[in-house]
């Protein structure tokens, strides 16, 4: 099938020629415009106002021409960096191109970014930031979204990765791992628990996993977990013991606290999800994935947030992967800081690459397995924005339990890796009033009342009640410096939390 497009507009701006062309087609199906003789292709996706989601997609050779694959939908825009020789008005549906994937579905993006109340030229400015360092060869691939108002605003994928075994580009269809991302919806499952009555954070572990209840950790309950003052922040086990339900319920009972349970607030890499998620199994009956997937991310509409990933989805996978040198020992000085993984313990190279390996991918990992995209992340945290709702109006989680999810319980606790109050709540983190949000996995330009949960590599995920957005952002690329990667982090979460007009 050809269409035609009826309208073309180039516009000449300070980074080069744009075609500004509208499209009345389906959401799901795939488009191309052959633009000959030109240079280079980029993204141009805030120009008046369009939806950069438009914009990425695929780039194939062809001769002396350059086809740019783009959805279907609404308004988008391709800027040539070079002279434009001119514009074929050729509008193809290759039925070959056309995606059986799920990702989040067009009606969660929005048409354009002053839709949702934000600044188009400051989410330009948030795309920009975290492109730069795919394009200074820093990251292999990102991907990142912008929520508000129940839609995605923008959404790219930056860089390639090897998915499936083979090197491609990433595109908005990609997963990532989120890494303890994961904490948040693990912790959001067991409140859909706590909210019917099945369990409570001042329950004892032991009067669901009985197993755990050895070496002095008789008395932990699942706010000592879900807060971090278990004393079990380092313990062994491996994201592949995770999968071996024999070996893990053994890793319970040889575990032995560092101080007695609620006494201090130590980070815990992974452990204490592990009890949790064996409680949340053995209540509901149901594997943790399944669990998630029925209770939180179908009603969502969110197929593809998932925790454990099917060997059948594993191509569209981007592998992690390790990049970069480790900061110097004087940087560290300078800044008067500890290396922030000088007590991380159990997490390694070795051990991140894991991630790679079929069977953990599908493994369920309470504390780091989930495998989605950006625009998941961003819109998962849009429906806690939503007081618990769907964006079709399904209650998932009642307004009551999330006041008590966001409370922060972890009190004057000193979070020993930073010298600041840990300021945890039930399984998440508040960012918090005293200027130190920014090391608690937010930006400087968070409200004190922001929430979420940061994950290892830069991985991120959080809402903002003051401004209404929330945001995500995913890498495969681990780099080994780590204050490179924390600047990074602070640089996007300050950069989205002022998308807001």
């Amino acid at each position: 099938m050809v269409l035609r497009a009826k309208a073309a507009d180039w516009v000449r701006g300070d980074r080069g020629f744009a075609a500004m062309v509208r499209q009345p087609m389906s959401a799901r199906r795939l488009a191309y415009i052959r633009l000959s003789n030109c240079v280079r292709f980029s993204k141009d996706g805030f120009q008046n106002g369009a939806n950069p989601r438009a914009l990425r997609v695929s780039r194939k050779k062809s001769g002396t021409s350059r086809q740019v694959y783009a959805p279907e939908k609404s308004l988008f825009s391709l800027r040539a960096m070079g002279k434009v020789m001119d514009y074929r008005e050729d509008i193809q549906t290759p039925p070959s191109r056309r995606r059986p994937h799920t990702m989040p579905s067009q009606n969660f993006f929005a048409d354009n970014v002053a839709q949702v109340g934000l600044n188009p030229d400051k989410v330009q400015a948030l795309m920009d930031r975290a492109e730069r360092d795919v394009k200074e060869g820093v990251l292999p691939a990102c991907q990142l979204a912008i929520a508000s108002k129940g839609k995605i605003a923008a959404m790219a994928t930056f860089g390639a990765a090897v998915q499936g075994g083979i090197e491609r580009p990433a595109t908005d269809e990609t997963f990532f791992v989120a890494m303890s991302a994961t904490k948040a919806i693990t912790s959001s499952a067991l409140w859909i628990l706590i909210q019917e009555g099945k369990i409570d954070p001042a329950d004892k572990v032991v009067k669901y996993v009985p197993e755990y209840g050895a070496n002095g950790k008789e008395t932990t309950t699942f706010e000592h977990l879900l807060i971090h003052t278990a004393g079990i922040p380092v313990a062994p086990g491996s994201f592949k013991e995770w999968g071996d339900r024999k070996r893990r319920l053994e890793r319970f009972a040889q575990w032995r606290p560092d101080h007695t349970p609620g006494e201090k607030f130590a980070y815990h890499i992974h452990a204490n999800y592990w009890p949790i998620a064996e409680a949340i199994e053995r209540i509901s009956g149901k594997r943790l994935g399944e669990f998630v997937r029925e209770r939180i991310a179908e009603p969502l509409g969110l197929p593809d947030l998932r925790i454990g990933l099917p060997r059948e989805l594993q191509a569209r996978m981007a592998d992690v992967k390790w990049v970069g040198e480790p900061a110097k020992e004087e940087e560290y000085k300078k800044l008067g800081v500890t290396p922030p993984r000088a007590n991380m313990g159990s997490i390694n190279e070795g051990v991140v690459l894991e991630m790679n390996d079929p069977a953990v991918r599908g493994a369920d990992f309470p504390a780091g397995g989930l495998m989605t995209t950006a625009g998941d992340i961003a819109l998962f945290y849009q429906a806690l924005l939503n007081d618990g709702r769907a964006h079709d109006g399904t209650r998932i989680w009642q307004s009551e339990m999330l006041r008590e999810a966001r409370r922060i319980r972890s009190g004057n606790l000193i979070d020993p890796a930073r010298g600041m109050t840990a300021n945890r709540a039930l399984g998440i983190v508040v960012a918090g009033g005293d200027g130190k949000a920014n090391l608690r996995g937010f930006g400087r330009t968070n409200s004190a009342e922001a929430f979420g949960h940061p994950g290892f590599g830069g991985q991120i995920g959080w809402a903002d009640p003051a401004t209404g957005i929330s945001f995500g952002y995913l890498t495969n690329g681990f780099d080994r410096n780590d204050l490179r990667e924390g600047r990074r982090s602070v640089a996007v979460c300050s950069l989205a939390g002022a998308c807001a007009e």
